[in-house]
């Protein structure tokens, strides 16, 4: 009798082995092995290795923990992006998935459903609406793919940088000090800021 999985199930069992071994080690046939089957029958349930890895992403996106929503939009915003970058940054080896796939169902849609609707309560038009939900993704998952370098990077730069460069130099000494989640914190609330100064305002048409 043919061993049957559900989709969560599939998904999980790939972002265990991202975790453990890195994007390299997943395939048909490492999953199929702890999953105690074999690969063949993975193709009932999805297409290839892309198809794994479209799932992987899913799965992290969908462990998000999302705040329930208040009358306030910016502090909304505010949870909806520290989770989801919380939650992509505790699957550092998934991070480059997460870069660079798309996922191809709605699965994972549930951050980015509530993220443009805290946005869609701030009343911004359309296309602001738009570019502040780009804004906000970017600095999630550019923020989390920083902080695998880590602040041995920052010194190197700080010190390749030298005379040269004196801007660089003295940033990247900041960067040494300073933590990932307060540099994330500050940059997520300037980011925000910026976005309610585009608020329509009362007596604004």
């Amino acid at each position: 009798m043919r061993a049957r999985f559900t989709t969560d199930e599939i998904a999980a069992a790939a972002l265990r082995i991202v975790d453990d071994s890195g994007v390299s080690a997943l395939s048909m046939r490492s999953l199929a092995a702890s999953l105690g089957t074999g690969p063949m029958t993975l193709y009932n349930y999805v297409a290839g290795k892309e198809g794994l890895e479209e799932l992987v992403v899913a799965a992290i996106v969908t462990d998000v923990r999302l705040p329930e929503p208040t009358d306030d939009w910016q502090q909304d915003a505010y949870a909806i992006a520290s989770a989801m970058w919380q939650g992509i940054r505790a699957h550092p080896a998934a991070i480059p998935l997460v870069l660079t796939r798309r996922m191809a169902s709605s699965t994972g849609f549930a951050a980015a459903e509530a993220l443009i609707g805290a946005l869609s309560r701030a009343g911004l038009e359309d296309r602001d609406r738009l570019a502040a939900f780009h804004a906000l993704l970017g600095l999630v998952t550019g923020a989390a793919q920083a902080d695998l370098a880590g602040p041995m990077v920052a010194a190197r730069i700080g010190s390749v940088a030298g005379a040269d460069h004196p801007h660089v130099e003295a940033l990247s000494a900041v960067a040494v000090e300073t933590s990932v989640e307060e540099d994330f914190d500050r940059g997520l609330r300037m980011l925000l800021d910026g976005v309610a100064a585009r608020c329509p305002t009362r007596g604004r048409r």
